[in-house]
């Protein structure tokens, strides 16, 4: 499928796997728009026939173009700071940046202006791109790796919706006190909240369902440590953190739930993120290199 952005509009050129579809068919189930921006299309006259308003009822030809209108100019809701943002993916329609530690995803109140949010405005806005900035996850100010955001509501909302089907994939690296005897496990303890701890989350009957599978790389008798890769089923708050303390293993330098300090932060970093690309469905795998020293140099190995 042969497809580019002209301006503010995504011009696609009707292939034969498209011939015979009416323009609402390929909106509702090809693009997949969701009913809010169908609508909000439908009263803008967002998608057009060779450059002219037809009814979405019209069956597209081979040769035809269609045009939709998915880039109109929005105000940045970020401040846009100058950052050396790590870009590890980049597109019309999705950016996967690498996160350093010591970095909130987004601002926690107004005005803030040292997020990866911040960096990721100016990166759009040197690009000269008029759009809000949507993360589609986060991750803990001091773990590092892989960030999707996109750069236009369609993609936004598809993205949501595959992070929700579980499609997104997110592969971790963390090093853990001690050595795990099971070379493969899973972890299936539903997480809540701590209430003698307002940042703090605990293995809870009552809390979410949280699925974790681990995987040990190697384990580090020096140090007594153990590097692990590590597969979410779920998204939980703190759910790595929170599962491998569980099982008497917290991270390294992760004081919070019982770790010792013997690193900057807790060793945990997203090392790779596997998702369906939201417009073309084409598969997206980033492998995020790491950024400091923190895991043994041949923890690299994992990442080749």
């Amino acid at each position: 499928m042969k497809m580019s952005k002209k301006g503010e509009w995504l011009e696609i050129q009707v292939s034969k796997d498209w011939v015979g579809n009416s323009i609402e068919y390929i909106l509702k189930n090809l693009l997949h728009v969701p009913k809010k921006q169908l609508h909000q299309l439908r009263m803008e006259n967002g998608a057009k026939r060779n450059g002219e308003d037809v009814a979405w009822s019209t069956e597209l030809q081979i040769g035809d173009k269609l045009q939709v209108h998915l880039f109109p100019k929005e105000e940045l809701d970020v401040q846009p700071t100058y950052m050396d943002v790590k870009v590890l993916f980049e597109d019309e329609h999705v950016l996967v940046v690498n996160k350093p530690a010591g970095m909130n995803v987004h601002p926690n109140v107004e005005g803030q202006t040292d997020t990866l949010a911040n960096g990721v405005a100016f990166h759009f806005k040197s690009q000269g791109l008029e759009a809000k900035v949507r993360h589609i996850h986060r991750l803990d100010q001091d773990t590092t790796g892989a960030v999707i955001f996109t750069k236009h509501a369609l993609a936004g909302s598809i993205m949501d919706r595959l992070l929700e089907q579980k499609k997104i994939k997110r592969t971790y690296i963390a090093l853990i006190k001690g050595k795990v005897t099971k070379k493969k496990g899973t972890i299936n303890e539903p997480i809540g909240k701590d209430r003698h701890h307002p940042s703090r989350r605990r293995v809870s009957p009552k809390g979410q369902d949280a699925i974790t599978h681990y995987e040990v790389l190697k384990y580090h008798a020096k140090k007594d440590q153990t590097v692990v890769k590590i597969d979410l089923e779920t998204g939980r708050t703190h759910q790595i953190r929170v599962h491998m303390s569980h099982i008497g293993h917290p991270l390294v330098g992760d004081v919070l739930y019982g770790g010792k300090k013997q690193a900057s932060r807790q060793a945990l970093h997203a090392a790779k993120i596997t998702f369906p690309h939201p417009i073309t469905d084409e598969k997206i795998e980033c492998i995020a290199p790491f950024l400091d020293d923190l895991f043994p140099p041949d923890s690299t190995n994992y990442l080749e």
